[in-house]
């Protein structure tokens, strides 16, 4: 996980405050597990996570990394990684896993591509990811300004690699395309999950839908890196994760991650099981045998997390494929 970060400012007054998930306010609750000793890890403590903190703060931006509570947060920050979530901090899907805010989301900023790229300039930045909310209420989904953002970066840190992590734009015809267009060195959509499992905790999405979307964008650019991740201790069969591997790679994928899934409150699906190190070294070594390019897979794995340094392992292992 690196730093995601809104570049949307919210207003920090508890008194306009808004429930952060409304659908899921009368669910029952479910107890959050004990994690186990190989995903504890220790508080942040370092200076450079300080000032990177200390930065969020007097800039009024919000992270995901801070909402959803993840693990990496102190590894991340300390080393002042990246990844800016555009199209503000409100999703209109309600998935059964994720601790971003729902509800109706506010009006896209026209200004948001050049912040982006110019905080991305001032950091100096080698790689950056960009993500997003789901946008379902834009004609597009959110596309043109996926697109406009990838411009803005080249235009003022063409050194720079951009890696994007994408909704689905389901229903969203063309939409895809005008990121592709972009030339992003990296398109990730993240199928969260194995196919059974889309009702419960994925239902705005549709499994086959993400898969074609990832084909589509290897058919319209061969040389663009696709990459795809999932989360285990959902309820899944080892089973289902050895066929999502097999439809991923007949769609082309090159990058697979796969992490420990974290229940962030009482009121999201539970965690049915802490798949041990020893599982994810194993699923890895499946992943490989099964041609991925690059494989991620343990407890703490998120999607974006050590992204820079993947991209030049991606990059490394292709030119070894072809023999270069």
């Amino acid at each position: 996980m690196v730093t995601i970060v809104d570049t949307l400012n919210r207003p920090r007054n508890p008194s306009e405050a808004r429930p952060r998930h409304p659908e899921k306010a009368h669910r029952p609750d479910n107890p959050v597990q004990r994690k186990p000793k190989w995903i504890r890890v220790k508080a942040p403590t370092s200076p450079v996570y300080k000032e990177t903190h200390n930065t969020v703060r007097q800039n009024n931006l919000v992270t995901v990394c801070e909402e959803a509570g993840c693990p990496n947060i102190g590894e991340c920050w300390s080393k002042k990684h990246a990844s800016f979530m555009i199209l503000g901090d409100t999703c209109t899907r309600a998935c059964a896993f994720c601790n971003v805010r729902t509800g109706m989301p506010g009006p896209v900023d026209p200004n948001e591509p050049q912040g982006v790229a110019d905080a991305v300039a001032t950091m100096g930045l080698e790689h950056v990811v960009v993500t997003s909310v789901d946008r379902d209420d834009l004609d597009d989904g959110g596309a043109r300004h996926f697109a406009d953002v990838i411009q803005a970066i080249r235009k003022t840190s063409p050194s720079t690699t951009v890696e994007v992590l994408t909704p689905d734009f389901l229903r969203k015809d063309g939409s895809m395309e005008i990121v592709v267009e972009a030339r992003p060195d990296v398109f990730n959509h993240n199928l969260e999950t194995v196919p059974s499992k889309y009702l419960k905790v994925r239902p705005g999405a549709r499994y086959f839908h993400s898969i074609r979307l990832l084909q589509k964008v290897k058919e319209l650019d061969p040389e663009m890196f696709t990459k795809s991740g999932i989360m285990v201790g959902l309820g899944e069969e080892r089973n289902e994760v050895l066929q999502l591997m097999d439809d991923l790679r007949a769609a082309d994928v090159d990058f697979l991650t796969i992490g420990q899934y974290l229940q962030p409150s009482k009121k999201h699906h539970p965690v049915l099981s802490f798949v041990t190190p020893e599982e994810f070294k194993g699923y890895e070594r499946i992943a490989y045998a099964k041609g991925f390019l690059k494989v991620s897979a343990s407890p703490l794995t998120r999607s974006s997390h050590h992204a820079g340094e993947d991209f030049a392992d991606l990059r490394a292992a292709r030119k070894a494929k072809l023999g270069h």
